[in-house]
Parts: C-alpha cells; sequence; structure tokens
C-alpha cells in the first residue's frame, strides 16, 4: 500500500502552457487551430460564446438542416438575379480614377504607397545582414584581379562581428597554396584597400589603427585632427589608463586643449563591426497592463496579445454520443482535447492575474515613486499571498511582461532581496543599486567615487552594505570602476 502522485496529461499541458511566453504561447494557440478542427478563433466583432456545444444527435440534426435550408434559399436567390442585378454587383470595367482597392477591399490596400516618406521597406521585411556579407557585396564591386580577390576573401573571413581582424597577417600568408606564390606585401596590399570600406575602421589589428582609419576619413580642415592622429598613434595606451598629467607632458596640450582632441576621439566607434547588424530582433510583448485610475492601480490582461478561443458548435454537434465509429471517436477525442486547452488556458490567465495582482499591492511604491522605493519581495511572499507553490509562481514569473506608466518590466524585475538598515527594517537591492546609480551620475568627474566611498554614503542613509557589495551591484549595472570613470572637465 502507497500513495503517489501522477501528472495527468491535463496537468502537464497547464504547466507547459504557464511557462510560455506571449509570443511562443500565441505559435502554440496557432499550432493547435490548425491540428484541432474543434477548436477556432473568434474574429472581431463576433459575440463570443465558449459554453460548451456538446450536444447529441437529436440536437446536431437541426444544425444540418439549417445548413442545407439556408444553402438552398441561398442558390434559388441566386437564380433569380436578373443579368442587370448581377451587372450592378459587379462592373465589368473600373473608372479610371479609381483604384482596385477602391472597389475590391484587400489586405494590400493597408500599405503605405511607394512613395511615402515614412514606409520603409527593408527595415520592415528584410533580414538581418551579416558583417561578411555586407563586406564581400563591397568587393564584388571593387575592380580586382582573380588573386587579389581571393585574398580580400580570405581577409573578410578572418575579421570578427567587432571589425577587427583576428589573425596576423603572417598567418594568413601561410595559409595560401605554395602555387600560387603570395606574398606578404600583397596581403598587406589587399587589407589597406579593405580598410577603405564601410563602415570606417573595418579590418584594423588594432583599437589605435581602427580609430586612425576613422579619423583618416574625417576631413582634413577638422579641429585637432593631427593632434588626435598623434593620440591613437602613440598614446592610446595613455588615453586608456586616463593618465591625462603624462599625456598633457608629452603631447605639449594645455588642459583645455587635450579636452578637446579626446572629444574627438571620443566621436569615433572603437567597435565599427557592431553597426551591421546580423541578429533579428526580439519584440517583447506584455502580458499585463497595469494604469492608475483614480488613485487606484488596476491590473488586467492584454487581451490583444492572447487570443480568445472557443469550440466550434457546428464540429460539436456532429458528435454522437452513442457512436462508436473510428470518425465519431476521433472527433469525440478532438472535442476533449479542444476543452482541455480551453481550460489550460482559462487556468493561465487566472494564474496570472493572480500573481500581477499581487505584486503591484507590494510594489505600490515603486509604481508611484520609481526604483528606489522598491521593497523586498520574494517567491515565497507571493506563493503565500495565492495559496500556490514558489515553482508555480516562478514559471508565472518567467519570460511574462508586466506594462506600467513607467515601462515595461519582466515580472521577475520586481523580485529582490533584502539588507538590513540601521533603524532595524529592510531595503530592497534594487533600491540599492538605484541610489548608487544616482551617487554616480552626480559624482565629480575628477575624482569619481570609489566603491568605499560609496559604501560610506550609503552608511550615512541607514543602509549597511559592504565594499564589495557596492562593488557587484555596480558591475550589475554595467558602471565601469573609479580609475575608468575619470574624465576632464
Amino acid at each position: 500500500m502507497g500513495q503517489q502522485l501522477t501528472m495527468t496529461p491535463q496537468l502537464q499541458q497547464a504547466i507547459r502552457l504557464l511557462q510560455l511566453s506571449t509570443l511562443d504561447l500565441q505559435q502554440e494557440i496557432q499550432e493547435a487551430l490548425e491540428s484541432n478542427p474543434m477548436l477556432e478563433r473568434q474574429e472581431d466583432g463576433e459575440d463570443f460564446d465558449n459554453s460548451d456545444p456538446m450536444a447529441d444527435n437529436a440536437e446536431s440534426k437541426p444544425v444540418a438542416e439549417v445548413q442545407d435550408t439556408s444553402f438552398q434559399e441561398t442558390t434559388n436567390n441566386s437564380e433569380n438575379l436578373e443579368e442587370g442585378e448581377w451587372a450592378e454587383r459587379i462592373p465589368n470595367e473600373l473608372p479610371v480614377d479609381t483604384a482596385w482597392e477602391d472597389i475590391y477591399q484587400t489586405s494590400a490596400s493597408s500599405l503605405p504607397s511607394s512613395d511615402d516618406d515614412e514606409w520603409d521597406f527593408t527595415t520592415r521585411t528584410s533580414v538581418g545582414e551579416s558583417l561578411q556579407s555586407h563586406l564581400l557585396w563591397q568587393l564584388n564591386l571593387a575592380p580586382m584581379s582573380d588573386t587579389d580577390r581571393l585574398i580580400a576573401v580570405t581577409l573578410i573571413d578572418s575579421i570578427n562581428e567587432q571589425g577587427y581582424l583576428e589573425d596576423t597577417l603572417e598567418e594568413i600568408c601561410a595559409g595560401f597554396d605554395p602555387e600560387l606564390d603570395i606574398e606578404l606585401d600583397e596581403v598587406k596590399a589587399v587589407l589597406h584597400r579593405i580598410q577603405q570600406f564601410e563602415p570606417a575602421g573595418i579590418g584594423a589589428r588594432n583599437l589605435g589603427e581602427c580609430l586612425l582609419l576613422q579619423l583618416r576619413q574625417l576631413p582634413a580642415s577638422l579641429p585637432w585632427m593631427a593632434e588626435a592622429q598623434r593620440l591613437v598613434t602613440d598614446f592610446i595606451d595613455l588615453l586608456g589608463s586616463r593618465d591625462y598629467s603624462q599625456l598633457m607632458r608629452r603631447m605639449k596640450l594645455k588642459e583645455d586643449e587635450l579636452r578637446q582632441v579626446i572629444e574627438l576621439v571620443q566621436t569615433l566607434n572603437p567597435r565599427p563591426g557592431s553597426q551591421i547588424e546580423s541578429s533579428e530582433p526580439e519584440y517583447v510583448v506584455p502580458d499585463v497592463i497595469v494604469r492608475k485610475d483614480n488613485d487606484r492601480w488596476l491590473v488586467e490582461l492584454n487581451q490583444e496579445a492572447i487570443p480568445r478561443l472557443r469550440v466550434n458548435p457546428q464540429y460539436a454537434g456532429f458528435v454522437r454520443r452513442a457512436d462508436t465509429s473510428a470518425d465519431n471517436t476521433f472527433m469525440r477525442n478532438q472535442l476533449q482535447e479542444a476543452r482541455w486547452f480551453i481550460k489550460s488556458l482559462q487556468s493561465r490567465n487566472e494564474t496570472l492575474m493572480k500573481v500581477a495582482t499581487q505584486i503591484v499591492e507590494h510594489q505600490r511604491g515603486f509604481l508611484d515613486y520609481g526604483d528606489e522605493a522598491m521593497k523586498p519581495l520574494v517567491l515565497h511572499d507571493i506563493a503565500e499571498a495565492v495559496g500556490m507553490h514558489e515553482s508555480t509562481i516562478s514559471r508565472v514569473t518567467t519570460q511574462k511582461y508586466m506594462h506600467t506608466p513607467r515601462g515595461i518590466y519582466e515580472l521577475k524585475y520586481f523580485f529582490s532581496s533584502h539588507v538590513s538598515t540601521a533603524e532595524g527594517g529592510e531595503c530592497s537591492s534594487t533600491a540599492i543599486r538605484a541610489i548608487i546609480k544616482k551617487l554616480v551620475a552626480a559624482e565629480n568627474q575628477k575624482k569619481p567615487l570609489s566603491d568605499s566611498k560609496i559604501a560610506g554614503l550609503l552608511e550615512a542613509q541607514g543602509i549597511q552594505v559592504a565594499r564589495r557589495t557596492v562593488a557587484k551591484y555596480r558591475e550589475s549595472l554595467g558602471i565601469a570602476p573609479s580609475s575608468e570613470r575619470k574624465r576632464l572637465m
């Protein structure tokens, strides 16, 4: 004798739908609509009836009779139409000043015209281009011998996503067939031609060369151009370490002059290859919408992101209770699966609403005042409030997004650990990150705040945080150390 828990197919389906994002759920719903004839989508403006249309054979018979009758009436009416009536309904020839879309409404009519300034067909339909294909396209337009073209293709293959040449010219030259008799000078000459391609700075072997290539493509009449070229060629290491006193002494420039030179260098792109984006854009569709109405925060599902489904009453009416034929068994199974799928969707929506409502209830301060008012929150708190397991809350908050007046956030963003305060209270780690970001934004750029100094400022506000914790939070925010944040005023 013993007890065990068995997960039924319905429960497995509900759990799987619960952890899907909105885009994945839409794809899952589309696959269910294509595979199950019993499921149908509610169209816009259609009265939605989600009642169970399971009927007896006696109930299904009138449905077929009504359809036959309506078909006969339509046929008889069409036979009684005169030729003049048909001519009025379908014109034989369109007027000269009438567009096709004015007579027949098609999906193409919703597209902007080709001469519309706001319409960009490429950005809406093209797939992201890789850096190599972009360079090869320019190579095909350049007059070049077969040997030089072979060298150019090899060099382009050695350029990484950032736009830098990964292999040395000696290694590339040694990789060619000895019978071709390709010398190192030929490889260098072809590399110089590739370095004239777009984007500017492509094919560089180091950061200094990359910046120098970009400076050479700028007008020579720009002020401080010669000093900027000398800076990136001879003193790039001092610029990286922000040793401004050494730079002023070696380049014989005053502080104001050096600042203008550095400002010119900062207009360049140290990663030119990143301008060519080959990855597909990723879109975020919010699952929950939060808005304020009469000083109350309201939570509602994004109905446009989740299509509403129902069981097709016509096909469900064909299912006969006492029939054991193969067709009837198939329709019965499809009807049962459609019921389970709709019930799983409803369960997902209800669980999502419960969790989102509790999150908004806990984080009213964030919605009113921002990140600094975020309260500590863990999965256990929400699980107790809604009466569910923490694993269920984790599934609900993964890849689910909430649209708020402050922006779109993943539900996991509202969960954070706590840090003790001097008064015995608790402060959210998200709030501490927001305070650190605010302190760094207001610091003196000549003397940026160190991690120890930030920890002291937080302690003055009653927040007890160690220096290593401040460093961890600073790195998570993408803020550089104090030595790299130093600037010339």
